[in-house]
């Protein structure tokens, strides 16, 4: 259920409450990423102290383990999380693993398109039929077929509170023809979500009841995204997912094509985005909540956040530096005094144990500074100042 509280004028921003079996989120809120269920090198109790309200985490990567969960209660129990959760579909994997080894592969592909993207076979990790996607596991080489039914299945039984419906992320390099048959496919993926869900939800009618988002494509395209939009928006998905592949110059346009057709009573995920910039453009125009797996990743890099601009913690200038990672900053890592010389000295250190002390003590840091973001532009758009506050942060952060 979700309801909206105070909307931005003129826009399409707004805050709400999504209320789900664990607790509520308020929104906008960001959803740190667990991939594998948790949140990589922080405990659930260093994930609440940050504040962040939900943990998403992906169905592909937790199939094999779907049935484990499903016997420990579900994802919020099996992790130790118990708060609001999500998963992802495996539709990112359908790029990702695909692309990331030189293209998805499609097979009803024109000739044109496929002679792009060809490539050996022993490099193929994705192939994409009308049917699901074949995968061949990154790990053993292992083949699973993945469709919308089995997608809605292995959700189910991971029991996240909100799941996604099953769909096709194209590459930023596909032309409109083919994000034209990818986002048909997708749509026909939705329908085939939507009745699987409803089969399921009565088939395990003693649990909590799972919301289902669909999730927008079109990747640059206005046509397509406005399609996508009336298309899906027509269907009784609980809210919706805003993906898809495209240059980060174009989010504001994207969204505003689909959040001006989406209906206003659903919420909206922003999937994979979290730069400050991105998360201001994403509140102003309709996106509800957000999730992204940087905040964490850049963290074990070095990259630590502050409201002057993000640093790189492994550079020698801050060898002896006994400052704070950032001045004021309300996280647990600072809060504790722990200095940026110091956690500089354990990520560089040859001993494991120091290193993932490091790992986890700048995770905490990124992760709250993101929540704190974007609960601080809650409380703007509540209280008429969200213009202000958003040209007074950016212009400090960006310089």
């Amino acid at each position: 259920m979700f309801e909206v509280t105070t909307r931005l004028p003129g826009r399409l921003g707004r805050t709400g409450v999504i209320t789900t079996p664990h607790g509520v989120i308020k929104t906008p809120a960001f959803i740190a990423v667990g991939t594998h269920a948790e949140v990589k090198y922080m405990l659930p109790a260093d994930v609440h102290a940050t504040g962040a309200q939900g943990m998403l985490s992906n169905a592909y990567h937790l199939s094999r383990r779907a049935a484990e969960i499903d016997a420990a209660g579900g994802l919020a129990a099996y992790s130790g999380w118990n708060a609001p959760t999500v998963t992802d579909s495996g539709g990112f994997q359908v790029m990702s693993l695909g692309s990331g080894l030189g293209k998805v592969i499609s097979m009803d592909a024109t000739a044109a398109h496929q002679s792009r993207q060809a490539k050996p076979e022993n490099e193929r990790l994705a192939r994409v039929s009308d049917e699901g996607v074949t995968f061949r596991h990154p790990t053993d080489g292992k083949v699973e077929v993945f469709t919308p039914e089995s997608s809605m299945q292995i959700q189910h039984q991971i029991g996240a509170d909100i799941m996604m419906a099953f769909d096709e992320l194209t590459s930023i390099d596909d032309d409109h023809a083919y994000n034209t048959r990818a986002l048909e496919r997708t749509r026909l993926w939705a329908e085939r979500c939507l009745i699987e869900h409803e089969h399921l939800t009565k088939q395990r009618a003693g649990r909590p009841y799972k919301a289902l988002y669909g999730v927008l494509q079109g990747a640059r395209f206005e046509d397509l995204r406005r399609k996508a939009a009336c298309d899906l928006g027509a269907m009784d998905f609980d809210g919706f997912g805003l993906g898809g592949a495209f240059n980060k110059e174009q989010l504001d346009d994207i969204l505003q094509w689909c959040n001006s057709e989406l209906p206003e009573n659903k919420p909206r995920h922003l999937l994979g985005l979290s730069r400050p910039d991105d998360i201001f453009i994403g509140a102003e125009h309709g996106a509800d909540t957000f999730d992204c797996v940087a905040p964490t990743r850049e963290a074990r890099h070095g990259r630590i956040y502050t409201l002057d601009g993000d640093i790189n913690i492994r550079n020698a200038q801050f060898t002896n530096d006994a400052g704070l990672l950032d001045s004021g900053c309300d996280c647990a890592t600072c809060q504790a005094g722990h200095t940026r010389g110091e956690i500089r000295k354990l990520l560089k250190s040859a001993v494991p144990e120091e290193r993932v002390q490091a790992f986890n003590l700048a995770s905490i840091h990124n992760v709250r500074f993101t929540v704190r973001l974007v609960d601080e532009i809650r409380a703007a758009i509540d209280g008429g100042e969200f213009d202000g506050y958003k040209q007074a942060w950016l212009k400090r952060y960006y310089g």
